[in-house]
């Protein structure tokens, strides 16, 4: 097995081709003590603070998150692919839970308890890129420089974009030197931005207005980011250039 030196460490040639590939990922282990789910919150917050016999003392979480990074150089310049994939298992891994529903249908209740052999997989990113464009499911160009939020803690920024978990997009990045480059894509907005759709015959303020439906999908919404990455840190400014629109009011 060679190891492959253009891309930096930990890549290697997938023998008998021209193709890098290097493998990565995390594993972290949760177990908390007295506190409500494995989210960090406090024995008193939500059903747990019940204190009764439906409450579990500690529950356990596991995460692992599995990379794939390939690079092939050509005549045309380098063609990278990256995948990644995650894999968790929790017990009562929410922050709250109605210990009465612990009678019935436990194991089958992915939002209570993962079965022995249950649990999640999903697919965070998925992409190709080549010659400055990215193809597939990616970090938005509007996203913060940190894709969405470190340690599950919200941008709070108004407007704030965080697909933590990668957009589907097509992007073009273009680098001007010095560190600055700019980049603008267009994000499919189905999953994670799209337009709500009220009901505004009873009031803005009445029962049931929010949440009643989403509009469909016309057109991807347009984003784009001028950014500056120097020694000292970087420097983002990111428009959002145009918004699917759709009716808003029923």
């Amino acid at each position: 097995m060679r190891i492959c030196s253009l891309y930096g460490a930990g890549f290697f040639y997938i023998p008998g081709t021209d193709t890098c590939v290097k493998f990565g990922g995390y594993l972290r282990v949760d177990t908390t003590f007295n506190a409500s789910g494995v989210q960090d919150n406090p024995a008193w917050n939500g059903d747990s603070g019940q204190g009764n016999r439906y409450r579990d003392y500690f529950s356990t979480r596991s995460r692992m998150a599995f990379t794939v990074d390939t690079r092939t150089a050509t005549e045309y310049g380098v063609v990278r692919t990256f995948g990644q994939a995650d894999f968790q298992f929790d017990t009562l891994g929410g922050s709250t839970f109605n210990p009465n529903s612990l009678n019935t249908n436990l194991a089958n209740n992915g939002n209570l308890l993962n079965s022995a052999g249950g649990g999640y997989t999903a697919v965070e990113f998925a992409f190709l890129q080549f010659a400055g464009f990215t193809f597939g499911k990616s970090a938005s160009a509007y996203a913060t420089p940190w894709h969405g939020y470190p340690g599950n803690n919200s941008s709070n920024l108004l407007g704030g974009h965080d697909t933590v978990t990668g957009v589907s997009n097509i992007q073009y990045t273009a680098q001007f030197g010095n560190g600055v480059s700019g980049t603008i894509g267009l994000d499919d907005p189905t999953v994670f931005n799209r337009t709500a759709v009220y009901n505004l015959t009873t009031g803005i303020n009445a029962t049931g207005t929010t949440g009643n439906a989403y509009a469909g999908v016309h057109s991807p919404d347009v984003v784009g980011n001028i950014r500056i990455d120097q020694a000292w840190g970087l420097f983002q400014i990111r428009p959002l250039l145009m918004k699917s629109t759709a009716p808003t009011t029923l």
